[in-house]
C-alpha cells in the first residue's frame, strides 16, 4: 500500500440473483485489478498511474472468455465512467459500470454493469484480495 493509503487489489465478481435463477446463476463473472483506498472505492489518481496493471477477465464457469483493461472515460453519470474495454479503440464491445465512482468494492457489496448488449446486471462483490 503507498502511503496515500491506496492498494492494488483484486476483485472478483459474481452474477447475482436474477429472475430464473435466485440463488445466483454462478457461471458469469469478472476479475479485475483496481486500486482502491481503505474504504473500498476505486481511486482515480492511482488508476492514472498504474493503469497498464487494472486488468480485467470475464469468466463464464470459472474459465477466461475474454481479457481486457479497466477504463476511465468522458461520458456517463457525473460526466465520466469505468469499464471493462476488451478491444482498444472499439467501445461496442465495452461493459460500462454502473455509477462504479460511488461504490465501495467490499465483499458482499453489489454493483451493476451494463453488458455489450445494453442489459444491466447486477453482481456481488464475492473477494477483494492483494494484487
Amino acid at each position: 500500500m503507498s502511503d496515500t493509503g491506496v492498494a492494488m487489489r483484486k476483485i472478483i465478481l459474481e452474477e447475482a440473483r436474477a429472475k430464473g435463477a435466485p440463488a445466483g446463476p454462478a457461471i458469469h463473472g469478472y476479475e479485475f485489478v483496481a486500486p482502491l483506498d481503505a474504504a473500498g472505492f476505486i481511486n482515480l489518481d492511482a488508476w492514472r498511474k498504474e493503469r497498464g496493471r487494472c486488468f480485467v477477465h470475464r469468466l463464464e464457469r470459472g474459465q477466461i472468455i475474454e481479457r481486457g483493461l479497466l477504463v476511465h472515460r468522458s461520458g456517463g453519470a457525473g460526466g465520466a465512467n469505468w469499464a471493462f474495454d476488451y478491444e482498444a479503440g472499439a467501445r461496442d464491445d465495452d461493459e460500462v459500470g454502473y455509477r462504479f465512482n460511488a461504490h465501495a468494492f467490499l465483499p458482499g457489496e453489489y454493483v451493476s454493469l451494463r453488458d455489450d448488449e445494453g442489459e444491466l446486471r447486477t453482481y456481488r462483490v464475492s473477494a477483494v484480495a492483494p494484487a
